[in-house]
């Protein structure tokens, strides 16, 4: 029995989209069709997950694997020739955790019977352990993988205990500890694939006699529309036209078939070169999406439901903790600002990889904002887990519908940016902060620690903001000149003061992850206290001046830079006619009330760094040793 299911369990809006993002891409198929092209093109589609090797099994007269370090390109130029032909196959494209990045590390691997074969997301924590165990059995191993050993551990369970293979997974995986998200096919089965997960996202479509596999949606989407997401601790036998769902304990369990709302169109690059310039050129629709039906502003009202269902958690805390990981973690930086300032709630601002393993004191009714593109970034997930437990409330922002953060969460707001394909976060970013914004708003009301004027006048601020960052977007050019400019850098300081002061931790981070820049991002008047001894007459710096009340205290910092003969590239607000004559370089953005300024400033920094990472030859989509989402420690 399949049950079609309305509804999530987190708080869903019309326009949602259903891509989770992890490490490494996983890809399966059962069914009539020919599996190997559905497979490779699924790879294909995930590959910014994951690139540093890929690989496919196949059931044809007996196991085929295939396997090729580098892209999936490379995979494909290797087994030209060969005889593909199978119904059903699984596939993988691989960000290193255990291992090299090599022919013989990547996935899928096989068993030592060669009867199994095993893709793997996910780190299995007490493999040397297992290891150990399978070594005194004489068991060899061919591979640096944590993945291998836990596919010959299953192996050795079926065969000394003479069960199936359903059964063997379930009894090795309530032995060993750490995340995963499993695939496995079995010669003596040759229509059956055996998934499980935990703690790392598995999504299995659900078509007419076939099924596909998937660590998102997208391999699938021009197949299927219709959906099952796969909960930890559960089991998943596949079949063509079969799929059964179990826990660990042998139980059944009911599918539930969530329909997909996204289109083909949305996880192509629709004439772009890449995807990361698409989605940075998207933001004026992504963030009228994010706003669309929440915000009115000729009404003078917001309606946010997740909000509204935890008003009176939101009207009585005492304190707000947000946890996030990296670009969510400077969206929570300004969102502190924004809500101490609108919500006169203390606001604290954790790194979840530190939050989780510190012992933090956490009060009954404090709330928890959970931010995370993805919504299974593995640290952020423990974070909210122990924080629960204490009795805090839990209040996720998230892109993907039926993530874990999502189910995880008391209440939540989804951010609407569509599929972020990009590895560098945009368009999902500035999805975060309109979210943030409007939330802030909306407490402040309710609480009355906003002035009507004030209200009012950011309702409209925050409503123009799809439009101006149009109208800025248009002017890109200007800072591909800039990029070219200092494409030979090898440091570069980002400065900004206020609520652009986490924005210039965001532009560093971006030039960082896209140029392989080394750049740093401080507060403006933080410089004298160490960074200026790095101000030469060839480092950029890069300064968030746009108009506030902190605009003539950054001025003063931009003339201590070009005292030293730093060159100096500003994010200025129109008809600044003071800064262009202490800067080597301007991009002007459109006028805005300062709380909504970094808005409309983080996006030229994105531009920037796109721009000087192709000036530099950078595969600014994947960049290296980064993936999508970290969904292991």
């Amino acid at each position: 029995m399949i049950v079609i299911r309305e509804k999530s369990a987190f708080l869903i809006y019309p326009n949602s989209f259903l891509n989770s993002l992890l490490m490494c891409g996983i890809v399966g198929y059962t069914g009539p069709r020919e599996a190997y092209p559905i497979v490779i093109n699924g790879l294909k589609r995930l590959e910014y997950r994951g690139y540093d090797s890929t690989g496919v099994a196949l059931l044809n007269g007996g196991l085929k694997v295939y396997k090729k370090k580098g892209r999936v390109a490379d995979l494909e130029n290797f087994i030209i020739g060969e005889n593909l032909h199978s119904n059903i196959g699984i596939g993988h494209t691989r960000w290193a955790t255990h291992g090299e990045p090599n022919d013989r590390n990547a996935h899928p691997h096989t068993s030592a019977s060669g009867k199994l074969a095993m893709i793997h997301n996910g780190i299995i924590e007490n493999y040397a352990q297992i290891k150990k165990e399978l070594l005194n059995k004489g068991y060899h191993f061919t591979s640096d993988t944590d993945t291998e050993v836990l596919l010959n551990f299953i192996e050795d369970i079926k065969n000394n205990n003479e069960c199936n293979l359903e059964e063997a997974v379930r009894v090795a995986l309530k032995r060993i500890t750490g995340a995963y998200c499993i695939l496995l096919i079995d010669e003596d089965t040759p229509d059956t694939i055996i998934a499980a997960r935990k703690g790392s996202p598995l999504v299995i479509g659900v078509g007419k006699g076939e099924h596909f596999l998937g660590s998102d949606a997208t391999p699938m989407l021009e197949y299927t529309k219709e959906v099952v997401y796969v909960n930890d601790y559960e089991l998943a036998i596949v079949k063509p036209d079969e799929l059964i769902l179990k826990n660990l304990g042998n139980e059944k369990i009911t599918p539930f078939v969530t329909k997909l709302d996204m289109e083909l169109a949305a996880i192509e690059k629709g004439g772009y070169d890449h995807f990361m310039l698409k989605e940075i050129f998207e933001q004026p629709s992504t963030i009228y999406d994010c706003l669309r039906g929440r915000l009115d502003a000729a009404a003078g009202q917001i309606k946010m439901s997740g909000v509204d269902n935890n008003i009176e958690a939101f009207k009585n805390a005492s304190r707000i903790i947000i946890v996030a990981c990296g670009t969510s973690w400077h969206a929570g930086l300004v969102a502190e600002y924004v809500i101490e300032e609108l919500c006169r709630i203390p606001v604290e601002v954790e790194y979840a990889s530190e939050f989780r393993y510190r012992n933090p004191i956490i009060n009954k009714g404090d709330i928890i904002l959970a931010i995370s593109q993805s919504g299974e970034t593995a640290d952020t997930l423990v974070a909210i887990e122990n924080a629960k437990k204490q009795g805090a409330i839990i209040f996720g922002i998230v892109n993907v519908v039926g993530s874990s953060i999502a189910r995880m969460s008391d209440g939540g707001a989804y951010t609407h940016a569509g599929p972020e394909i990009g590895v560098a976060s945009t368009k999902a970013f500035t999805g975060q902060l309109a979210v943030l914004m409007m939330m802030a708003l909306q407490i402040g009301k309710v609480r009355g620690t906003i002035t009507n004027k004030l209200f009012s006048q950011l309702l409209f601020e925050l409503d123009a903001v799809p439009e101006k960052v149009e109208a800025l977007l248009k002017n890109a050019d200007q800072l591909k000149m800039i990029a070219e400019k200092y494409k030979d850098a090898t440091d570069a300081l980002f400065l900004g003061r206020g609520y652009n002061f986490p924005i210039a931790l965001e532009g560093a981070l971006k030039l960082k992850e896209i140029s392989y820049i080394h750049a740093e991002g401080y507060p403006a008047a933080e410089m004298k206290h160490g960074p200026i001894a790095l101000v030469t007459e060839i480092l950029p710096v890069v300064f968030v001046a746009t108009k506030d009340s902190y605009h003539e205290k950054i001025i003063s910092n931009m003339q201590e830079i070009k005292a030293r003969r730093g060159k100096v590239i500003a994010i200025i607000t129109e008809g600044d006619e003071v800064t262009p004559t202490l800067a080597d370089d301007v991009f002007f953005v459109p006028p805005a009330h300062e709380i909504m300024a970094p808005l409309l400033s983080c996006v030229p920094l994105q531009l920037l760094s796109y721009y000087m990472g192709v000036a530099k030859g950078v595969d600014v989509d994947k960049p290296r040793n980064l993936a999508k989402s970290v969904t292991v420690e």
